[in-house]
């Protein structure tokens, strides 16, 4: 029988939210498989979409640079030791750096430069990920980062003319969508990037939750779960925030199309949170 330790069933309990006891129960019928547990816990009703599982004890900041133009951005995750040297003035400095080398020269050797400010530090530093978006066709990217520096986010919002790109209202909605995507913690931009995979355990999770209603009743129920879950991940289908969600982000986009009378789309968003596992 698989060892169930007290740091694995807190584990589970921080990912879904569920009882001690009952994070337990699944542990040891799933010989203590994090993911296996979080499935069972989701199938009773009792758990809904678990935190990131494998979450690492780092500290650090999230960083970001638009070049001139905004067609360029990056953004960055540099980890250190302590939430102490994550608020230094000199360690902002330095990730705010590697953001502007990263979206300047992507193939930059940033080692000399991260060996000097562990030395002027004096604790370890990594520069764990980054990510730049280049525009190739008509729009811009734009980048948020959240009070603290721990969440930063990266979008690209294509336009069908040159002239929507400069228009101030086109600015205001790339900017909104940055915080969209910081506050609602999006997955994808539409319900057609789902992974197969993913979607297949969601409808089995939905089908698990509803077994013992009539079956001409199930397939209904499922859909149904499976439309809130779309409104949960996927960017356009979500509520607009800054519209206290009383539309979604798709019809806001639609209307404000139609008064720039061009075609709108959320080509793609990266968010960072510090120290989250990565896949």
């Amino acid at each position: 029988m698989a060892d169930i330790t007290a740091a694995l069933v807190a584990q589970l309990r921080a990912m879904t939210n569920v009882g001690m006891m009952q994070c337990k129960q699944a542990l040891l019928e799933t010989q203590g498989n994090l993911d296996a547990a979080v499935d069972i816990l989701r199938k009773r009703g009792i758990a809904t979409a678990a935190k990131k599982a494998g979450r690492e004890a780092k500290e650090g900041v999230i960083a970001q640079h638009i070049l001139p133009g905004a067609r360029v951005g990056v953004l960055v995750e540099v980890n250190c030791e302590t939430d102490f040297v994550a608020k230094n003035d000199s360690f902002r400095a330095f990730s705010d750096e590697v953001a502007r080398t990263l979206a300047a020269n992507p193939q930059a050797d940033l080692e000399a430069r991260r060996v000097q400010e562990v030395a002027k530090i004096g604790e370890n530093i990594k520069v764990s990920r980054n990510h730049r978006i280049e525009v190739t066709d008509i729009g811009m990217v734009a980048a948020y980062i959240h009070t603290g520096a721990k969440v930063g986010v990266l979008v690209e919002v294509g336009a069908g003319r040159e002239s929507t790109v400069t228009h101030d209202d086109f600015k205001q909605f790339v900017r909104d969508i940055t915080l969209q995507v910081a506050a609602a913690s999006p997955i994808t931009v539409s319900r057609d990037q789902i992974d197969p995979t993913i979607l297949a355990k969601e409808r089995e999770i939905a089908a698990e939750q509803v077994k013992n209603k009539p079956p001409q009743a199930i397939a209904k129920i499922v859909e149904g779960k499976l439309e809130k879950y779309f409104q949960t991940v996927c960017l356009v289908e979500q509520g607009f925030i800054k519209k206290n969600s009383e539309i979604s982000v798709k019809e806001h986009m639609a209307t404000l199309a139609k008064q720039l009378d061009d075609q709108l789309v959320i080509r793609r968003f990266v968010r960072y949170q510090v120290g989250e596992a990565i896949a």
